[in-house]
């Protein structure tokens, strides 16, 4: 009896290869914080070879919290991002971003689309949830390869704008290197910047701010968002629609509300003053829409954010709290959540029992979830809050209001800072190492997953309480 032929080595590492994309899809609850976990540790573990360090040596510490912050698309820094790390370090950095941004079982799910390898419901359910709503996770496998093949098309036209500035002024590593680190850093809502100052030496080039806006409000909105948009562009090319064209409640809700969160944002910005000596009133009102926009979750800035007013640190801990929208790279509470909760308080002020938008009746669901997210973000930054200032107070006089800054800017994944990220304790660090992942799986996500499910035995009875 002949031995069997062996097993082709191409053969074997697809199976492999297969094998280890059943584990990513694994089905678990706590898959999406799995992953990220995952990624943490494989970041923090390169980011600490010599290899990635250019000058001196970046503690297993530091390169943890890099690692976290680049994963989380948050851009906070405790060493200087362009000039610590060498070339390999930026760019472990950039696909850590780039993983971070979309998440890592998304592009497990697309390997196993293209190896032929079908997706149970259950974990179209899982990776679904990350883009769509919870009813329209079976629209995964038509659209997993658009939004990925769209977030490396959107990144790459970005490149290609921002080269044209940065050939005049690169840092280091050429040009073009400069130009996709941006970009992929601007469209995932990282804030990174291989500059020292962040965008604050490019504040008078104003083609490259716009071109970093409209990176980061695609960012932003959320792929189901830039999906929809896409096909009613087409859609409405292709040939003229015979009535009104009847957008989905959440784009409708996403689209109004960022616009509104900008301009509003702006607005209170440019009148609460801060504007540097020498700048213009048009260059600031630039620079103030700039700010509104990088506050929802971006974290690059154009002007020293220290030098602002009480009030403007106000208004931007606002923005970066509310953050992005669902299914997007941003974080904080998300733009929804926001509106929900608006809604459902004047309806309640109002004596009514259905909330109503846009002419739709929300579920209890969507209300439960949305007061459950609210309040858990507004429990989590307080107590984060009061643990700052016990640990930091060793670290000399820290102003309140920046510590309470910092703390928001790490939950809601923004990265911007009055520079006192860099003097934080080990304690602190770790806990803004915390915040930065808790912001970026969701609140809800990271309390389902630690906190065990149980169905209450029994139903007691009811009485009323004295409220207010």
């Amino acid at each position: 009896m002949s031995d069997s032929p062996p097993t082709p080595f191409r053969t074997r590492l697809l199976a492999g290869f297969r094998r280890l994309v059943g584990i990513l899809l694994g089905g678990a609850e706590t898959l999406l914080a799995g992953t990220f976990l995952v990624l943490i540790l494989v970041g923090t573990i390169l980011l600490s070879l010599p290899a990635a360090h250019s000058t001196g040596e970046v503690g297993f510490l530091d390169a943890l919290f890099t690692a976290t912050s680049a994963v989380c698309v948050t851009g906070l820094t405790v060493v200087d991002t362009g000039r610590d790390f060498s070339y390999f370090g930026h760019c472990v950095i950039m696909v850590l971003i780039q993983l971070g941004g979309l998440g890592i079982m998304t592009f497990a799910a697309l390997a196993a689309q293209l190896l032929g390898r079908r997706l149970s419901f259950r974990q179209q359910a899982i990776v679904g949830d990350t883009f769509f709503q919870s009813d329209s996770a079976t629209a995964l496998r038509r659209d997993l390869g658009w939004i990925v093949g769209s977030t490396l098309f959107i990144e790459a036209v970005g490149a290609a704008l921002l080269y044209l500035w940065f050939r005049q002024g690169s840092q280091g590593h050429g040009p073009l290197f400069t130009a996709v680190f941006h970009a992929i850093s601007a469209f995932c809502n990282a804030g990174f910047s291989l500059y020292s100052d962040s965008l604050t030496g490019f504040g008078r080039h104003s083609g490259l701010l716009v071109v970093c806006m409209v990176l980061i409000i695609l960012g932003g909105l959320g792929h189901t968002v830039i999906l929809e948009m896409a096909r009613r562009s087409f859609g409405g090319w292709r040939r003229r629609p015979a009535g009104p064209v009847c957008w989905n409640l959440n784009s409708r809700v996403v689209l109004r509300t960022s616009a509104a969160f900008i301009v509003i944002g702006a607005a209170m910005l440019a009148a609460f003053g801060g504007r540097p000596d020498g700048m213009g009133k048009g260059e600031w009102l630039l620079h103030a829409t700039f700010q509104s926009v990088s506050a929802r979750t971006a974290g690059f800035n154009t002007v020293p954010i220290v030098s602002l007013p009480l009030a403007s640190l106000l208004v931007l801990m606002l923005l970066m709290f509310v953050g992005g929208s669902p299914g997007s790279c941003a974080g904080g509470i998300k733009t929804t959540s926001a509106v929900v909760w608006a809604a459902m308080l004047r309806a309640r002020l109002k004596g009514r029992q259905d909330v109503t938008m846009l002419g739709r009746r929300l579920s209890d669901d969507v209300l439960s979830r949305a007061m459950v997210v609210v309040g858990l973000a507004i429990l989590w930054n307080t107590s984060g809050c009061l643990i700052l200032a016990l640990t930091e107070t060793s670290q000399g006089d820290v102003a309140l209001q920046h510590l309470v800054f910092e703390q928001v800017s790490a939950f809601g994944t923004v990265g911007l800072s009055t520079g006192i990220t860099p003097q934080l304790s080990w304690m602190g660090k770790l806990w803004i190492i915390l915040s930065m992942f808790v912001g970026r799986v969701g609140p809800l996500t990271a309390a389902l997953a630690v906190l065990p499910m149980a169905s209450a035995k029994i139903r007691y009875p009811e009485e009323r309480l004295m409220i207010g």
